[in-house]
């Protein structure tokens, strides 16, 4: 990637994480209030679901169950309890999640389920390969939880990464490089890189370098927009980088 294409600075970008998402969505007087919300249920449905799978819910429970909790969620306004000084907003969603599982939902009002809504649409097929093939599927409940929204926050870090590199013209470089994002330095193949990339093993060294480095601010920028205040960020780092090991 050349100089001028790279960016200067790293803008706001995982609107799923930014606790002033949340904030719009709590505001239902915001035009944006419906908005945020959409965001964030789709950000989240999947660990959601993964976590009522955890507590012994079949899949089709569980996504009923996920589906009827971000009915409430938006109905109730159950957001306007959540507050950054009190700590993370995936925290304040799983615990409102576990308080549903455990107090509110009524198998008898099976038919009731959503109240007829379907505030995110989601292949249930998919989801639950997903589930099955994920390969820590016995942590408890709360570990897979955040486990699953440590991986949406590498996919979304992942997603922007690729578009940046498309808007700037060198998407063939990015899905030539990308594997090398996991790997140990001393392991990375510089020389069959080059062949690749059709340059020189110095050239194929740079791009490497640069593909790894804006990663990497775009991952501890996602990161920092999920921390409460007066929380350290390189602790957060350390605990959600733990989390994908």
């Amino acid at each position: 990637m050349s100089n001028d294409a790279q960016p200067t600075e790293v803008q706001p970008l995982f609107v799923t994480t930014r606790w002033s998402v949340v904030l719009a969505a709590k505001d239902q007087s915001s035009p944006d209030s419906a908005a945020a919300l959409e965001i964030l249920c789709a950000a989240y449905w999947y660990p959601l679901y993964v976590y009522a799978r955890r507590q012994g819910h079949s899949p089709h429970d569980a996504q009923d169950l996920t589906q009827e909790f971000i009915a409430r969620l938006l109905e109730k306004n159950y957001l306007k309890a959540a507050n950054r000084e009190k700590g993370h907003f995936r925290t304040f969603l799983r615990m409102a999640m576990k308080r549903f599982l455990a107090n509110e939902w009524d198998r008898s009002q099976a038919q009731k389920r959503g109240g007829g809504m379907a505030p995110v649409s989601w292949d249930s097929t998919l989801a639950e390969e997903r589930y099955q093939n994920d390969r820590a599927p016995t942590l408890p409940p709360d570990q897979i939880y955040e486990r699953q929204w440590a991986m949406t926050l590498l996919e979304q870090t992942m997603s922007r990464l690729r578009a940046e590199y498309t808007t700037a013209g060198k998407i063939a470089e990015f899905e030539q490089l990308k594997s090398v994002l996991t790997a140990e330095r001393g392991s990375i193949p510089y020389g069959d890189i080059a062949k690749e990339l059709g340059t020189s093993e110095g050239a194929a060294r740079v791009s490497v370098h640069r593909l790894r480095k804006r990663f990497r601010e775009l991952f501890r920028a996602a990161v920092t927009d999920t921390v409460g205040r007066g929380e350290d960020v390189d602790d957060e780092l350390r605990y959600v980088v733990g989390l994908l090991s």
